[in-house]
């Protein structure tokens, strides 16, 4: 396909996305909301210097976003476009343009289109910011940035702009921002143990990575935690096993079907089934477990309102906030002190559910009782005043030390976690 094709083809692909968000609310002229208090002990790294991208006129921000799944995917891309929406009603003249199931992977795309191409597209209708989604656009996201270097960059969940990270790219347009969701996680697999009957907690896993190693491996201690102090039971007699499927959600062909992986579980005795991928398969099918008479429960992933589908048989959701982050980095560009930078940053601590300044939080789903509540409650508590469950002694899935008794773990060994816990089933590194 020739360049001219080419960009005919995106340009009609693109118009049919832009026109879906030109459909979403009508932008608000609101107040711009306060960024996020920043807590001392937050591990963010130091921007490198760099100069100040120019300030745009404050009377349009148009910004641009691409989503690796479906925009209303009930979670990991549905709590961006969310974010989106709410940078509409918090900034003055923003307008989003959007494109969903952006991915090379996905076939999403058109044959010779990439996510560069995409972002390049967006700003020639407009857009002052791009915003990459995923883990998985990292290289083109870094691609993009250079070629660019008068466009701001967002890329959530990636590293390439931490200083102290194995992937540093000294890029002065690019940012990153993730969320410490191994929190959110170790309140799930808390609330798991608190409710399974039979002391199996399956765990629906989206591809093998290091970010998914370490959420993983963060609902299992949060389990762990809770089953041991919490219930007094014996460490040994809690089975937890991780199953990948492949990628972030089901593409036939390419990932292993969870629905598929959610019945084993389920049909093997797990009661509880954790989901790390960005769609709700494992909480559809304790629904209809539950209507055929099994007593079954799930936890879905990424998006606050996702036990929506399924109450009833839902514990919760551990989910991203990623609109104030989205709207700071904004309000930055707008008079002039965007910089690059990597933020990595905890849940607000004094109300992990605040919309306004939480990046993480978790939803309680109508299936966890009032006792299992409780002592979640507990255990958030805790977990704000310090509560560290990435210490010694640890191993890891193959009785190597990973860190000796005293020892805590450090942002650089939680980040790049190279295997599963010892303690966990399942595989540790793709083969």
């Amino acid at each position: 396909m020739n360049k001219k094709v080419l960009w005919k083809v995106l340009g009609g692909f693109l118009a049919v996305a832009i026109l879906a968000a030109a459909c979403a609310p009508k932008v608000v002229e609101a107040p711009v909301a306060e960024p996020a208090a920043e807590e001392a002990e937050a591990p963010v790294a130091e921007a490198p210097a760099a100069a100040a991208v120019a300030p745009v006129e404050p009377e349009e921000f148009n910004f641009g976003m691409l989503l690796v799944g479906p925009h209303n995917d009930g979670g990991w891309s549905q709590a961006h476009y969310d974010a989106g929406l709410y940078v509409e009603k918090n900034v003055t003249g923003a307008k989003m343009q959007y494109l969903e199931n952006v991915y090379v992977g996905t076939g999403g795309l058109p044959q010779g289109v990439t996510e560069a191409d995409v972002a390049a597209d967006m700003v020639s209708k407009g857009a002052k910011l791009i915003i990459f989604n995923s883990d998985a656009m990292q290289d083109k996201a870094i691609e993009f940035a250079n070629a660019h270097p008068d466009i701001p960059v967002i890329h959530a969940s990636g590293d390439s702009a931490w200083k102290d990270g194995i992937n540093y790219k000294d890029i002065p347009n690019l940012f990153n921002v993730m969320g410490r969701m191994e929190y959110g996680k170790m309140m799930a697999g808390c609330a798991a143990a608190l409710t399974t009957k039979t002391g199996k907690i399956g765990y629906l896993g989206p591809l093998i990575n290091s970010e998914t190693r370490r959420f993983a491996s963060s609902a299992y201690l949060g389990a762990r935690y809770c089953w041991t102090n919490y219930l007094n039971k014996k460490a040994e007699d809690l089975k937890f096993k991780v199953t990948w499927i492949g990628f972030w959600f089901y593409i036939p062909g390419v990932s292993t079907d969870p629905t598929q992986v959610a019945d084993d579980f389920y049909n093997t005795g797990y009661d509880v089934v954790l989901s790390g991928i960005d769609t709700t398969e494992g909480l559809v099918e304790a629904g209809k477990l539950r209507a055929a008479g099994k007593t079954v429960w799930a936890i879905p992933y990424d998006y606050k309102d996702a036990c929506a589908e399924a109450n009833d048989f839902c514990l919760g959701v551990p989910y991203f906030n990623w609109g104030p982050s989205y709207v700071e980095q904004i309000n930055k560009i707008s008079n002039g002190s965007f910089k690059a930078g990597f933020d990595w940053l905890k849940p607000d601590w004094k109300n992990i559910n605040n919309p306004d300044t939480s990046i993480v939080g978790f939803t309680k789903g109508a299936a966890l009782s009032a006792e299992a509540s409780a002592i979640l409650d507990k255990f958030i508590d805790a977990l704000a005043g310090g509560l560290n469950l990435f210490a010694g002694p640890m191993n890891y899935q193959d009785k190597t030390i990973f860190l000796k008794d005293g020892e805590n773990a450090t942002d650089q060994q939680i980040w790049y976690l190279p295997q599963l816990l010892e303690g966990m089933e399942g595989q540790s590194v793709s083969k």
